[in-house]
């Protein structure tokens, strides 16, 4: 049996949203804590010219939606990116897994060649699904998935590896 792009992907970042989901949790209770407020732990960022938390957060989101939107052709979720408190991320979250797990794996199906372009503001590049998704989404995702455990690691939140890589499931 083959592994598919969504097979690679839509459970993957469902697992991940739901470690990040924890994730955060815990950085609202070491907040709530040590008397920090919140926005302090929301737009912090490891270095000036990086996002803040919540940005990181909304850009997992993104990745983890164009996934299925750009390799399986159905209809985006715009989100408007407006997510200013802890709630709001939970929010986000939320909604992003509940549109992951409305995706048809077989919109993914037999996808590995297609043609999948993402444009920017200043230029486009093609891939193929297969290159979009291992080249592309899945190091994109972990990256903005890492620095949100990172910018709440290097606050002093206590979480681990193992929050960040889950327990077995």
């Amino acid at each position: 049996m083959s592994l598919s792009l969504y097979d690679i992907t839509v459970p993957v970042f469902i697992r991940a949203f739901g470690n990040l989901t924890e994730i955060l949790k815990k950085g609202e209770a070491f907040a709530d804590e040590k008397g920090i407020a919140p926005r302090e732990l929301l737009e912090t960022r490891l270095i000036d010219d990086m996002y803040p938390l919540t940005a990181q957060i909304q850009r997992a989101s993104d990745t983890a939606k164009f996934v299925p939107v750009r390799v399986g052709r159905i209809e985006n979720l715009p989100m408007a990116d407006d997510e200013v408190t802890f709630a709001d991320l939970h929010a986000r979250i939320d909604k992003t897994v509940a549109f992951l797990k409305s995706v048809d794996p077989a919109s993914m199906a037999e996808r590995e060649d297609a043609e999948v372009v993402v444009k920017t503001r200043s230029s486009s590049t093609t891939f193929t699904g297969k290159s979009y998704v291992l080249g592309f989404a899945l190091p994109n995702f972990y990256f903005h998935v890492t620095t949100a455990y990172a910018i709440l690691r290097h606050k002093g939140v206590p979480v681990g590896k193992m929050d960040y890589i889950g327990r077995s499931q």
